[in-house]
Protein backbone atom coordinates (compact mmCIF):
# COMPACT_ATOMS: atom_id res chain seq x y z
CA UNK A 1 0.00 0.00 0.00
CA UNK A 2 2.84 2.40 0.83
CA UNK A 3 4.43 2.22 -2.67
CA UNK A 4 1.05 3.04 -4.21
CA UNK A 5 0.64 6.02 -1.86
CA UNK A 6 4.14 7.25 -2.77
CA UNK A 7 3.28 7.02 -6.46
CA UNK A 8 0.13 9.08 -5.93
CA UNK A 9 2.07 11.62 -3.88
CA UNK A 10 4.65 11.88 -6.66
CA UNK A 11 1.97 12.40 -9.30
CA UNK A 12 0.27 15.04 -7.17
CA UNK A 13 3.47 16.97 -6.46
CA UNK A 14 4.44 16.83 -10.14
CA UNK A 15 1.07 18.26 -11.20
CA UNK A 16 1.37 20.99 -8.57
CA UNK A 17 4.83 21.84 -9.87
CA UNK A 18 3.48 22.11 -13.42
CA UNK A 19 0.70 24.47 -12.28
CA UNK A 20 3.16 26.67 -10.37
CA UNK A 21 5.49 26.79 -13.39
CA UNK A 22 2.59 27.81 -15.63
CA UNK A 23 1.76 30.61 -13.18
CA UNK A 24 5.24 32.11 -13.66
CA UNK A 25 5.16 31.82 -17.46
CA UNK A 26 4.53 35.60 -17.93
CA UNK A 27 7.93 36.26 -16.31
CA UNK A 28 9.77 34.47 -19.15
CA UNK A 29 10.84 37.68 -20.98
CA UNK A 30 12.71 38.80 -17.85
CA UNK A 31 14.48 35.43 -17.73
CA UNK A 32 15.38 35.22 -21.39
CA UNK A 33 19.04 34.60 -20.55
CA UNK A 34 18.21 31.55 -18.46
CA UNK A 35 15.90 30.30 -21.21
CA UNK A 36 18.70 30.56 -23.81
CA UNK A 37 21.12 28.78 -21.47
CA UNK A 38 18.68 25.89 -21.08
CA UNK A 39 18.08 25.74 -24.84
CA UNK A 40 21.83 25.43 -25.27
CA UNK A 41 22.11 22.67 -22.67
CA UNK A 42 19.08 20.73 -23.88
CA UNK A 43 19.55 21.24 -27.61
CA UNK A 44 23.09 22.01 -28.68
CA UNK A 45 24.97 19.80 -26.22
CA UNK A 46 22.64 16.86 -26.91
CA UNK A 47 22.73 17.23 -30.70
CA UNK A 48 25.99 15.31 -31.43
CA UNK A 49 24.93 12.11 -29.70
CA UNK A 50 21.43 12.39 -31.20
CA UNK A 51 22.94 12.64 -34.68
CA UNK A 52 25.32 9.72 -34.15
CA UNK A 53 22.67 7.39 -32.76
CA UNK A 54 20.10 8.42 -35.37
CA UNK A 55 22.50 7.70 -38.22
CA UNK A 56 23.24 4.19 -37.01
CA UNK A 57 19.63 3.42 -36.07
CA UNK A 58 18.57 4.34 -39.60
CA UNK A 59 21.44 2.26 -40.98
CA UNK A 60 20.50 -0.78 -38.93
CA UNK A 61 16.84 -0.43 -39.91
CA UNK A 62 17.77 -0.43 -43.61
CA UNK A 63 20.11 -3.37 -43.13
CA UNK A 64 17.55 -5.49 -41.28
CA UNK A 65 14.85 -4.55 -43.79
CA UNK A 66 17.20 -5.63 -46.55
CA UNK A 67 17.68 -9.03 -44.94
CA UNK A 68 13.92 -9.46 -44.61
CA UNK A 69 13.25 -8.26 -48.16
CA UNK A 70 15.39 -11.04 -49.57
CA UNK A 71 12.71 -13.53 -48.58
CA UNK A 72 9.55 -11.60 -47.78
CA UNK A 73 9.05 -8.70 -50.13
CA UNK A 74 10.25 -6.07 -52.59
CA UNK A 75 13.27 -4.01 -51.62
CA UNK A 76 11.85 -0.69 -52.82
CA UNK A 77 9.78 -0.41 -49.62
CA UNK A 78 12.90 -0.21 -47.45
CA UNK A 79 12.77 3.59 -47.66
CA UNK A 80 9.17 3.58 -46.44
CA UNK A 81 10.01 1.28 -43.54
CA UNK A 82 12.94 3.41 -42.40
CA UNK A 83 10.99 6.64 -42.90
CA UNK A 84 7.91 5.60 -40.95
CA UNK A 85 9.86 3.87 -38.18
CA UNK A 86 12.08 6.88 -37.56
CA UNK A 87 9.35 9.52 -37.88
CA UNK A 88 6.59 7.88 -35.86
CA UNK A 89 8.45 5.94 -33.19
CA UNK A 90 12.22 5.61 -32.99
CA UNK A 91 13.29 9.24 -33.29
CA UNK A 92 11.02 10.68 -30.54
CA UNK A 93 11.63 7.76 -28.18
CA UNK A 94 15.40 7.83 -28.73
CA UNK A 95 15.62 11.60 -28.22
CA UNK A 96 13.51 11.34 -25.05
CA UNK A 97 15.71 8.56 -23.65
CA UNK A 98 18.84 10.60 -24.37
CA UNK A 99 17.19 13.61 -22.76
CA UNK A 100 16.43 11.59 -19.62
CA UNK A 101 19.92 10.13 -19.40
CA UNK A 102 21.91 13.23 -20.22
CA UNK A 103 19.83 16.30 -19.35
CA UNK A 104 17.34 14.86 -16.86
CA UNK A 105 20.08 13.39 -14.68
CA UNK A 106 21.93 16.72 -14.64
CA UNK A 107 18.76 18.60 -13.71
CA UNK A 108 17.98 16.18 -10.88
CA UNK A 109 21.56 16.34 -9.57
CA UNK A 110 21.67 20.15 -9.64
CA UNK A 111 18.32 20.69 -7.95
CA UNK A 112 18.89 17.88 -5.43
CA UNK A 113 22.26 19.36 -4.42
CA UNK A 114 20.68 22.81 -4.09
CA UNK A 115 17.97 21.31 -1.89
CA UNK A 116 20.36 19.30 0.27
CA UNK A 117 22.73 22.24 0.78
CA UNK A 118 19.78 24.55 1.58
CA UNK A 119 20.21 26.83 -1.46
CA UNK A 120 16.52 26.34 -2.27
CA UNK A 121 15.63 27.41 1.26
CA UNK A 122 17.82 30.48 0.84
CA UNK A 123 15.94 31.48 -2.33
CA UNK A 124 12.63 31.10 -0.54
CA UNK A 125 13.93 33.17 2.39
CA UNK A 126 14.79 35.97 -0.06
CA UNK A 127 11.25 35.70 -1.47
CA UNK A 128 12.55 34.34 -4.80
CA UNK A 129 10.32 31.46 -5.99
CA UNK A 130 12.60 28.55 -6.99
CA UNK A 131 10.04 27.37 -9.55
CA UNK A 132 10.26 30.68 -11.41
CA UNK A 133 14.06 30.53 -11.74
CA UNK A 134 14.82 26.83 -11.86
CA UNK A 135 11.83 25.04 -13.38
CA UNK A 136 9.86 27.27 -15.72
CA UNK A 137 12.76 28.21 -18.07
CA UNK A 138 13.69 24.53 -18.38
CA UNK A 139 10.15 23.50 -19.28
CA UNK A 140 9.85 26.19 -21.95
CA UNK A 141 13.29 25.32 -23.34
CA UNK A 142 12.46 21.63 -23.69
CA UNK A 143 9.18 22.45 -25.46
CA UNK A 144 11.15 24.54 -27.97
CA UNK A 145 14.09 22.18 -28.49
CA UNK A 146 12.45 18.73 -28.60
CA UNK A 147 10.87 19.22 -32.07
CA UNK A 148 14.21 20.49 -33.39
CA UNK A 149 16.12 17.48 -32.07
CA UNK A 150 13.46 15.08 -33.34
CA UNK A 151 13.44 16.53 -36.86
CA UNK A 152 17.24 16.32 -37.00
CA UNK A 153 17.04 12.72 -35.77
CA UNK A 154 14.54 11.94 -38.53
CA UNK A 155 16.68 13.47 -41.27
CA UNK A 156 19.94 11.89 -40.11
CA UNK A 157 18.28 8.49 -39.69
CA UNK A 158 16.78 8.64 -43.18
CA UNK A 159 20.15 9.63 -44.59
CA UNK A 160 21.88 6.75 -42.78
CA UNK A 161 19.34 4.30 -44.17
CA UNK A 162 19.85 5.68 -47.69
CA UNK A 163 23.62 5.18 -47.49
CA UNK A 164 23.28 1.59 -46.31
CA UNK A 165 20.63 0.86 -48.94
CA UNK A 166 22.91 2.13 -51.70
CA UNK A 167 26.22 0.57 -50.69
CA UNK A 168 25.03 -2.82 -49.37
CA UNK A 169 25.38 -5.43 -52.10
CA UNK A 170 22.17 -7.38 -51.48
CA UNK A 171 20.07 -4.18 -51.28
CA UNK A 172 21.61 -1.78 -53.84
CA UNK A 173 18.81 0.81 -53.94
CA UNK A 174 19.61 4.25 -55.33
CA UNK A 175 18.87 7.18 -52.99
CA UNK A 176 16.45 8.62 -55.55
CA UNK A 177 14.30 5.48 -55.43
CA UNK A 178 14.69 5.23 -51.64
CA UNK A 179 13.41 8.76 -51.02
CA UNK A 180 10.79 8.57 -53.80
CA UNK A 181 9.08 5.69 -52.00
CA UNK A 182 9.22 7.63 -48.77
CA UNK A 183 7.64 10.70 -50.36
CA UNK A 184 4.96 8.63 -52.07
CA UNK A 185 3.63 6.82 -49.02
CA UNK A 186 4.43 9.21 -46.16
CA UNK A 187 2.81 12.53 -45.38
CA UNK A 188 3.37 15.36 -42.93
CA UNK A 189 1.00 13.72 -40.46
CA UNK A 190 3.51 10.93 -39.89
CA UNK A 191 6.18 13.46 -38.95
CA UNK A 192 3.72 15.40 -36.77
CA UNK A 193 2.87 12.17 -34.96
CA UNK A 194 6.49 11.88 -33.86
CA UNK A 195 6.75 15.56 -32.96
CA UNK A 196 3.70 15.34 -30.68
CA UNK A 197 5.26 12.34 -28.95
CA UNK A 198 8.57 14.15 -28.56
CA UNK A 199 6.89 17.18 -26.99
CA UNK A 200 4.98 15.01 -24.52
CA UNK A 201 8.04 12.93 -23.60
CA UNK A 202 10.39 15.89 -23.20
CA UNK A 203 7.99 17.96 -21.12
CA UNK A 204 7.20 15.09 -18.75
CA UNK A 205 10.85 14.05 -18.39
CA UNK A 206 12.03 17.53 -17.40
CA UNK A 207 9.03 18.05 -15.12
CA UNK A 208 9.59 14.75 -13.31
CA UNK A 209 13.34 15.34 -12.91
CA UNK A 210 12.73 18.84 -11.53
CA UNK A 211 10.14 17.53 -9.09
CA UNK A 212 12.38 14.73 -7.83
CA UNK A 213 15.31 17.11 -7.43
CA UNK A 214 13.29 19.70 -5.52
CA UNK A 215 11.82 17.08 -3.19
CA UNK A 216 15.12 15.47 -2.21
CA UNK A 217 15.54 15.02 1.53
CA UNK A 218 18.54 13.99 3.62
CA UNK A 219 22.29 14.32 3.14
CA UNK A 220 24.67 14.25 0.18
CA UNK A 221 24.09 10.52 -0.31
CA UNK A 222 20.52 11.27 -1.36
CA UNK A 223 21.72 13.28 -4.35
CA UNK A 224 22.88 10.14 -6.16
CA UNK A 225 19.70 8.32 -5.19
CA UNK A 226 17.62 11.20 -6.54
CA UNK A 227 19.47 11.10 -9.87
CA UNK A 228 18.94 7.35 -10.19
CA UNK A 229 15.28 7.67 -9.27
CA UNK A 230 14.78 10.51 -11.75
CA UNK A 231 16.32 8.61 -14.69
CA UNK A 232 14.56 5.32 -13.94
CA UNK A 233 11.20 7.04 -13.44
CA UNK A 234 11.66 9.01 -16.66
CA UNK A 235 12.42 5.90 -18.69
CA UNK A 236 9.37 4.09 -17.33
CA UNK A 237 7.15 7.10 -18.01
CA UNK A 238 8.47 7.39 -21.58
CA UNK A 239 7.54 3.79 -22.38
CA UNK A 240 4.15 3.96 -20.68
CA UNK A 241 3.32 7.33 -22.22
CA UNK A 242 4.45 6.07 -25.63
CA UNK A 243 1.72 3.45 -25.61
CA UNK A 244 -1.07 5.85 -24.66
CA UNK A 245 0.04 8.65 -26.99
CA UNK A 246 0.37 6.17 -29.86
CA UNK A 247 -3.10 4.85 -29.07
CA UNK A 248 -4.54 8.37 -29.00
CA UNK A 249 -2.89 9.36 -32.29
CA UNK A 250 -3.71 6.19 -34.22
Amino acid sequence: MKPFVRVLEGVGSTVQLMVRAAYFLPTLPRQFGRFIDQCYLIGYTTLPIVAILSFFIGSVLALQAGYAAQNLGPKQFIGLLVGLSMARELAPVMVAVLLAGRVGSAIAAELASMKVYQEIDALETMNIPPVRMLVMPRLVAVVVMMPVLTIIADLVGWFGGAIVAKYTDFIAIEPASYFATMRQYMDFGDVMNGLVKAEAFGFVVVLVCCNIGLNTRGGPREIGAAVTRAVVTSLIIILVLDYFVTKALS
